[in-house]
């Protein structure tokens, strides 16, 4: 699989340095590391791309390891979404790990340093401890357990693995320095008791390693030598680095910050994404207008767009938001160079054709592919007296500069031929319903023998031989470009777009697509990219996802004009 050629970063240049010197006295190893309570995102895209490439780059090893230390939040079906995604991206592991699998290596470590009197198990409530921890300006007072004695930190210690004690009675602290400046630092917590079932550890535990002491000693136990996570870890690495120097590990991975992906109109925290599942805002994880790599998949967006746009964000040092054109650039200049092209009737208006022959349907010759795109194939499309086009394409009264039907105007049909239009048929509500056209028959493949030129050229489908379909117009999750950055006390889902889907039943597709099967994707001419929906569109039933639209001139014009 192809994968787009990667910019030098900050990232890339220090691994660079760090190969060509030897430093860690083994090969480059990097990891994604996952904790598995949550499908991956648009953000996890970016991290992949860049732990998986590197490795490649540098003739390295990837492992995949899930983080997997909260019983209370974690499935074996979000490992199973995880790997998908990865796999869906185009990356493979050398590794498949799990920190489960290390947690009687991580409760040795944790004796040690209860042993040397770097740990203490403290029996303060969480209140207790949040309120002893002090300010950014002031100390922390010491917990009134802090110099218990190392003989009864360890059998404590070891009464909390065994399960004699409640949740929340005792919990296992780093002994750090209560003044230090970075909060973190502040006698940390290593591990609580949690009387839970793991999904894949079962009930063999019930003294749990928090993530930040879990997730260092795990890089450290695998050999990682860059231990690439985003800037909100930034803090985290202090105790990063104590933990692993105290446990003894000789050339232990140093760990990097990078900014994460963040997009415009979206939420990439998996707290706030549950709750639009869980709550029902969306249909699942798998909702197109999720920014979850199955709604994106979903949505029809390619892996190849998804990587193109991650290398194309960069990594960099400093936190920024990326513009949402931005994202629908890549995904619109991927499909456009993949996709064939199809007629689409959004919103039927039906044509007559007074003047063509009773009965008569000729095939019309189409071009998949536009010149420019270096693929070939055409399909024929039927083309009779009775067509539908677009009720947009059409304007009794038409503004200046709208160049598409209108009484006694002509036009081009797409692929076919002039017609003009002669009369406005209305029902009784004054709605129009049909329109009467002549066609000149001298102008099959839109080219009028006498040189004349039209302005418009618009859509079409045979009445007698369109397709019904659904089409759901998939739009921005929310109304405001920042969703995380709301004034206090007002919750996320106060800017949730009422209009992020539209569901248009009764659109007509060119008969063309009938037998494709579910997944492939099309630019509707005129419309936008659209992709047969995977799970709910059938030979018989077809539904479409929009993808991304088109540029759309008179759109511009409209919004130029308002």
């Amino acid at each position: 699989m192809t994968h787009p050629a990667p910019r030098l970063d900050f990232i890339r240049e220090k691994v660079a340095a760090d190969h060509a010197s030897g430093r860690f006295g083994r090969a480059i190893m990097t990891r994604f590391p996952p904790e598995p309570n949550g499908f991956p995102h648009i953000g996890h895209a970016k991290s992949i791309c860049l732990n998986f490439g590197i490795a490649r780059e540098f003739g390295g090893t990837v492992n995949l390891r899930f983080d997997d230390t909260n019983p209370t939040t974690e499935d074996i079906r979000y490992v199973e979404a995880i790997k998908h995604d990865i796999e869906w991206l185009g990356f493979r592991w050398d590794r498949e790990l799990y920190a489960s699998d290390y947690f009687e290596q991580l409760f040795e470590i944790a004796v040690g340093l209860v042993e040397r009197g770097k740990a203490y198990v403290d029996s303060e409530t969480e209140a207790e401890i949040r309120e002893h921890r002090g300010t950014v300006t002031t100390p922390g007072t010491p917990s009134r357990h802090r110099d218990r004695s190392v003989a009864e930190n360890l059998d404590l210690l070891e009464r909390m693995k065994r399960g004699e004690f409640p949740d929340g009675a005792h919990v296992l602290r780093a002994k750090i320095d209560l003044a230090h400046p970075n909060m973190i630092m502040r006698d940390p917590v290593l591990y609580r008791i949690r009387h839970a079932h793991h999904y894949r550890r079962g009930d063999a535990w019930c003294l749990y390693p928090l993530y930040d002491f879990a997730h260092g000693l795990s890089d450290a136990i695998e050999g990682i030598t860059h231990s690439l996570c985003t800037l909100e870890f930034k803090d985290n690495r202090e105790i990063y680095d104590w933990l692993v120097r105290e446990a003894g590990f000789a050339a232990p991975p140093e760990q990097t910050e990078f900014a994460r992906l963040e997009l415009d109109f979206t939420v990439v925290s998996k707290r706030k994404l549950l709750r639009l599942v869980n709550d029902g805002h969306v249909a699942g994880w798998d909702d197109p207008r999720m920014p979850t790599l199955s709604g994106i998949r979903r949505r029809g967006v390619t892996a190849e767009a998804v990587r193109a746009f991650a290398e194309g964000v960069g990594v960099a040092r400093s936190p920024a938001r990326t513009e949402w054109a931005a994202w629908e650039h890549a995904v619109r200049d991927d499909l456009n160079m993949r996709v064939p092209r199809v007629l689409c009737v959004v919103n039927p208006l039906k044509v007559v054709l007074t003047n063509y022959p009773a009965g008569q349907v000729e095939q019309l010759e189409a071009p998949y592919y536009p010149h420019d795109v270096p693929k070939t194939g055409s399909r024929l499309v039927p083309f009779s007296g009775e067509l539908y086009i677009d009720r947009d394409d059409f304007m009794e009264d038409p503004p200046k500069k709208f160049f598409r039907l209108a009484p006694g105007r002509e036009v081009r049909l797409r692929y076919g031929y002039f017609i003009t239009c002669d009369e406005v048929i209305k029902n009784g509500s004054g709605e129009v319903v049909e329109l009467r056209c002549r066609y000149d028959p001298a102008t099959r493949g839109g080219n009028a023998p006498d040189g004349r030129k039209v302005q418009g050229t618009i859509h079409w489908v045979s009445a007698a031989h369109a397709l019904d379909c659904e089409l759901r117009l998939y739009d921005r999750l929310f109304t405001v470009a920042d969703p995380d950055s709301l004034p206090d006390g007002q919750d996320f889902l106060s800017v949730l777009n009422p209009n992020s889907l539209e569901v248009v039943p009764g659109a007509k597709v060119e008969p063309s697509v009938g037998n494709d099967p579910a997944g492939s994707r099309y630019q509707f001419e005129r419309v936008g990219y659209f992709v047969s929906d995977p799970l709910d569109s059938r030979p018989n039933v077809l539904v479409f996802n929009r993808t991304v639209g088109l540029r759309d001139s008179w759109q511009k014009e409209k919004t130029r004009s308002s």
